[in-house]
């Protein structure tokens, strides 16, 4: 499933991440394989939204979040 499809609230755990070009800089800034990630908010239009990982929010545009799977 991709972190897209989570809702505000839900938690899920980062299986692998997608061909994007934003990757590399996900895995940077610790979207890794096994950490858990949540959704903190979402925008009323669904784009973009807010995750917290390792302790810190980011926020992901509805197409990068489709690279990251949990």
């Amino acid at each position: 499933m991709q972190l897209s499809k989570l809702h505000s609230g839900q938690v899920g755990e980062i299986s692998r991440l997608g061909d994007h070009p934003i990757a590399n800089k996900l895995l940077e800034m610790g979207c890794l394989p096994g950490e858990l990630i949540r959704v903190k908010r979402i925008a009323p239009m669904g784009d973009p939204m807010s995750v917290e990982v390792l302790g810190y929010e980011l926020a992901l545009r509805k197409d990068e979040a489709e690279a990251i799977e949990v």
